[in-house]
């Protein structure tokens, strides 16, 4: 029934024309990720040490308990502790920088140049702060975030079985389809990224259009709103694809 009611509302948005982009600004407070990682650990996930994917808990020393009948085909290691996954990945955005993609000078170790994600962190600040920006960052287990890659979401199917056992998040080819209970959160924070950074990341049109019926089919929980108004008194900028259905809702 949800895949039927999914297939008539991205129909129904392809007919109908894009709205207006919301007007959020992005970060620009902090362009340190790994100060980004501490606050969100410290300050907003202390009492709600939940993964995004799979729902496994996790401690104040970022050790994973997993969930039963969890497993994983590979980076069977990375599975026991937490790491920051990028709803929208470092990549999809990276890749618009010059840095990313060609180098810079300034990109010079023991007489050898590199490019990529450490060129555009060394030498771009308008690359930290986008790396930085916590609207866009959750906690996953290791090994799942290391399968998820930078590959988009997408709906696989029941034919699909989940990569991780009990955990239903599936992986095929280089397409993603995340479980029930994350899609709202990723369409919010995919939608946001694209509204406060359009000169570095866009949403092609069939990735806007089920971003769209995520939103609506998943609406927000009073654990996103809780999160939301924390990181927009940490970071001081708004995700008003949040923080918009939280008020009306009465939950901010």
């Amino acid at each position: 029934m949800k895949h039927l009611l999914l297939a008539c509302m991205l129909a129904l948005a392809a007919l109908l024309p894009a709205g207006p982009a919301m007007a959020d600004s992005g970060n620009t407070s902090n362009d340190s990720f790994n100060d980004a990682k501490r606050m969100l650990e410290k300050k907003v996930y202390y009492d709600h040490r939940i993964t995004l994917y799979c729902q496994a808990a996790f401690d104040e020393k970022k050790r994973i308990t997993l969930p039963d009948g969890f497993y994983t085909p590979k980076h069977e290691k990375r599975s026991h502790r937490v790491e920051w996954e990028h709803v929208v990945p470092a990549e999809n955005f990276g890749r618009s920088f010059a840095e990313w993609r060609e180098g810079s000078p300034e990109c010079v170790h023991k007489g050898k140049a590199f490019k990529g994600r450490n060129c555009a962190e060394k030498v771009n600040k308008e690359y930290r702060y986008m790396q930085a920006d916590m609207y866009n960052l959750y906690p996953a287990i290791g090994s799942v975030n290391a399968l998820r890659s930078n590959y988009n979401f997408t709906m696989l199917g029941k034919n699909v079985p989940s990569t991780f056992g009990s955990c239903q998040m599936k992986i095929d080819g280089k397409r993603a389809e995340p479980p029930a209970e994350a899609r709202g959160q990723i369409a919010r924070s995919s939608k946001y990224m694209a509204a406060a950074y359009p000169a570095r990341y866009r949403l092609s049109r069939q990735q806007q259009q089920l971003m769209d019926a995520w939103d609506k089919m998943y609406p927000v929980t009073q654990w996103e709103c809780t999160r939301a108004k924390r990181i927009e008194r940490l970071q001081g900028n708004e995700n008003s694809f949040v923080k918009r259905p939280c008020q009306e809702k009465g939950m901010w």
